[in-house]
């Protein structure tokens, strides 16, 4: 029996995201350097202390509760009902976790908003992308900041391995990885327990030039732009990041 996504369905990111195999394949992930990041954007932005955070698409909120604790009051959103489920065990009094589509505006206002690690550019139609940035400019206080982690598409596709296998808690992941029709595809296929997976992640992939119409159509203005976690500069073709401050 195999569990199959369709890269031409727009939830794909619903049904992969909530599994625990995307949490096996993704937990080793660099901590380390998220965190430097995050230490990086709070000293550049020079959040008080008690600034309002909103961690866009935070996953089972290993970013937020770093940030939380730095002593900021965090928020994390997303849209996987299991993901929010099991970062609410962190939950405190400054912490929070809810359920949240990010094309939708927020209820409270933020002082600073993070969307970190490529967490944007799922959608099949590129309203959704405007109404994200809508959504995340709507939910600003009149002097918060937003911040938008994406890769450097032009590095990625350049640099782009065909096909691997990471080998995980026992599960082999065969992971093959093309650019087609404007997205970056990542097709993952494993068997467990007697069962073969396969799921399609998909990618837009966003140039600066995508984000500085989308961010003019929207209201919103460009502050900066960093090539990476050290917030050094932005380079086409030799940057690993695509890192936008904005308000």
């Amino acid at each position: 029996m195999s569990e199959i996504t369709n890269s031409n369905s727009n939830d794909w990111f619903e049904s992969w995201f909530d599994t625990d195999y995307y949490h096996i394949l993704y937990k080793e992930r660099n901590d380390e350097e998220a965190q430097l990041l995050m230490d990086n954007l709070t000293q550049y932005l020079n959040l008080p202390e008690e600034a309002r955070i909103l961690d866009l698409a935070c996953g089972k909120g290993r970013h937020a509760i770093y940030l939380n604790s730095l002593g900021y009051d965090v928020t994390g959103i997303d849209l996987s009902e299991n993901s929010i489920t099991e970062a609410s065990a962190a939950a405190n009094d400054k912490l929070h976790f809810k359920v949240h589509d990010m094309r939708e505006n927020c209820d409270e206002k933020y002082d600073a908003i993070f969307n970190l690690f490529t967490s944007f550019g799922y959608f099949d139609e590129d309203a959704d992308n405007l109404k994200t940035l809508k959504a995340i400019h709507n939910s600003l206080t009149e002097t918060g900041f937003a911040v938008i982690d994406f890769m450097n598409a032009d590095y990625v596709i350049e640099n782009l391995v065909p096909e691997e296998i990471k080998t995980v808690d026992g599960i082999d992941f065969h992971i093959k990885r093309t650019y087609k029709d404007g997205y970056i595809f990542k097709e993952i296929s494993f068997e467990d327990k007697g069962k073969k997976h396969q799921y399609t992640e998909r990618v837009q992939a966003l140039r600066l030039a995508d984000f500085e119409k989308m961010m003019e159509e929207a209201g919103i203005y460009l502050l900066d732009i960093f090539g990476d976690y050290k917030l050094r500069k932005f380079f086409k073709t030799q940057s690993e990041r695509l890192i936008m401050i904005f308000k």
